[in-house]
């Protein structure tokens, strides 16, 4: 119960709707308990006395006891459906909050099929114990408690060899609980790994197609879909295994049971009326018994849901507020890094080694380096996408921690090199990070990003919906999107993640051309692998396995014989050629 104890905040404002439902249970359960006593004064006192009279009277009672069982079972069910519904509405919320407070680091190791499973598969098992199994129990113990009272008035001896066969059937379900809720959290984790590889085959069907790997992707979904086969087979053994036992328990109970009434009545210690009726209290007794298999297996399969949300819930925000943050301000983007090194996890090398240096605002830097060497790393850092493993970084004379996130953020804009477009318009697309942008802004930002004339060509222009992810865009239109959208946003610090690179060399000088206009007054960070990118930054750090390397601008690299040297040769030796050969 523990799963559910520190769920209780979700669930229990809403124990209106849950005791309403009990209060109906009440009636249901002891309506129930009533129609095997109707039973025994209807062949005690009726039959077997000859008062036939009294029968339309009888049959009137019933049909009153079953409307009004009819009617508490509407209201039981539907204020059930309501606490289920309720409380799951505040846990989904409280869930998709929680992921978007969640750093980087935990996406990292994250699978977004899994996650999307606890959102919408564990949530809904959850839901379902709470609408049903909750009250189900409360109904279990009423039932049993009310039908025990009236056994006793019957016959106590009865009554006692009744409960001298229950233990028998508890013990076989508590085993049956036992082996079935690991089944039930095994089916889980199944059923989030199936999850995962439809979402990664869906979202990589063009890298599919391409390289013909259909076969593969099919063997592995076979090799997932069956894995959750197995263990779903698994679970339904057990419950195949212990349901029949249960029930055969019961079975061999009850008769034994008539057996025992039997000889009760030929001694004249008990009615014909009262064994009838007692034979049918006997099964209120067994059912809910055996029926509490099917309880348990809820309970089991709610928790292993619970847990799962919970490791959500729980997930520490390694990255967030505190107390002192400042919430509004204007950032003026003098950017310092003072000794930061950044290690992603314990059992990794450091990404970042000891990196120091100073923008001053309105000034831009480039960042170039081979793939792994830091780049990214440095400028998600600025975001506080991640946190330095040691060091300081500073903005504006304050620590960076000292900024509430949506002050850092709102001041920062980010182009990334794999653009990213929802499935909603141009215009909100652009407007993204400033909703209230005015239609003024969002051309402007869309004409300094190289965007405003294909976006015109499009039958809606900037009302055009985008598909998943902005498809039936170019990768360059949709960088260009892109870059309006971090345009848009008016930042102080801006930075350029390889945003380029899917564009053709003419869109590009134009982008840069563009982008000179913008970047005035501006910090700016651009990664790029292309000199052409930033050869007109104020200072150039190469990076080489985490480390600056050299620094300086254009000219001053060019005169090194580093790394950068080397890629402007590699870059340029074409062009060099062709001027060669044309001089000669």
């Amino acid at each position: 119960m523990e799963t559910f104890k520190k769920l209780k905040s979700f669930y229990w404002p809403y124990k209106k709707y849950f005791l309403w439902s009990l209060f109906f249970v009440l009636f249901i359960t002891t309506i129930t308990v009533v129609y095997p006593i109707v039973l025994q004064l209807t062949i005690d006192e009726i039959v077997l006395k000859g008062q036939y009279e009294y029968i339309p009277w009888i049959v009137s009672g019933f049909l009153a006891l079953m409307v009004v069982k009819g009617v508490s079972a509407f209201f039981h069910q539907y204020l059930g459906d309501m606490f289920g519904i309720q409380s799951v509405y505040r846990l989904r919320n409280a869930l998709y909050e929680k992921l978007q407070r969640l750093p980087f680091m935990y996406y990292d190791n994250a699978k977004t099929g899994d996650l999307m499973s606890r959102l919408t598969a564990d949530v809904e098992g959850f839901r379902f114990f709470l609408s049903f199994g909750f009250s189900e129990l409360v109904r279990f113990i009423l039932l049993v408690c009310g039908t025990l009272t009236v056994m006793f008035i019957y016959s106590v001896p009865l009554t006692f060899a009744t409960i001298a066969a229950l233990p028998l059937l508890a013990l076989t379900v508590y085993r049956f609980d036992k082996r079935v809720h690991p089944a039930f959290r095994n089916i889980r984790k199944s059923f989030g790994k199936l999850n995962t590889n439809v979402q990664e085959n869906i979202s990589g069907i063009q890298t599919v197609k391409a390289l013909s790997r259909e076969e593969f992707e099919i063997g592995k979904f076979n090799q997932a879909n069956g894995d959750y086969k197995e263990k779903s087979l698994t679970t339904s053994y057990v419950w195949a295994k212990f349901f029949p036992l249960m029930e055969l328990i019961g079975n061999i109970c009850v008769v034994a049971l008539l057996a025992y009434g039997s000889i009760l009545v030929i001694q004249g210690s008990l009615q014909p009326g009262e064994l009838v009726a007692f034979f049918s209290l006997v099964w209120y007794l067994m059912g809910p018994i055996m029926h509490l298999g099917f309880v348990i297996n809820l309970f089991s399969q709610s928790k292993a849901s619970g847990e799962r949300l919970l490791e959500i819930l729980d997930a520490d925000e390694t990255i967030r507020d505190i107390d002192t943050t400042i919430s509004e301000t204007k950032i003026n983007g003098n950017v310092e890094f003072h000794h930061v090194s950044l290690r992603y996890k314990d059992e990794d090398g450091l990404a970042l080694n000891d990196i120091s240096f100073t923008a001053t605002s309105g000034k831009t830097i480039g960042l170039i380096g081979a793939t792994g060497s830091g780049k990214t790393s440095l400028t998600q850092l600025i975001t506080r996408f991640y946190t330095p493993s040691s060091g300081q970084i500073v903005i504006d004379g304050k620590d960076i921690r000292d900024f509430s996130l949506h002050a850092l953020r709102s001041n920062i804009g980010v182009v990334l090199q794999e653009s990213f477009l929802f499935s909603s318009t141009i215009k909100s697309n652009i407007s993204y990070g400033r909703p209230d942008a005015s239609m003024e802004t969002i051309i402007d930002a869309a004409k300094r990003a190289q965007a405003h004339d294909f976006i015109m060509e499009l039958p809606n222009g900037y009302d055009t919906m985008l598909g998943e992810r902005g498809l039936g865009l170019s990768g360059g239109q949709k960088q260009r999107i892109a870059i309006a959208r971090a345009i848009c946003l008016n930042p102080s610090i801006l930075i350029l993640d390889d945003s380029t690179s899917a564009v053709d060399m003419t869109t590009e000088f134009n982008i840069q051309k563009a982008l000179k206009e913008v970047m005035k007054g501006r910090t700016t960070f651009i990664i790029a692998h292309r000199i052409s990118s930033l050869k007109h930054a104020d200072e150039i750090l190469v990076l080489e396995n985490g480390l600056i390397t050299e620094r300086g601008n254009h000219e001053d690299l060019i005169r090194n014989d580093g790394y950068y040297k080397r890629i402007y040769d590699i870059q340029y030796k074409d062009q060099k050629a062709v001027l060669q050969s044309t001089a000669g």
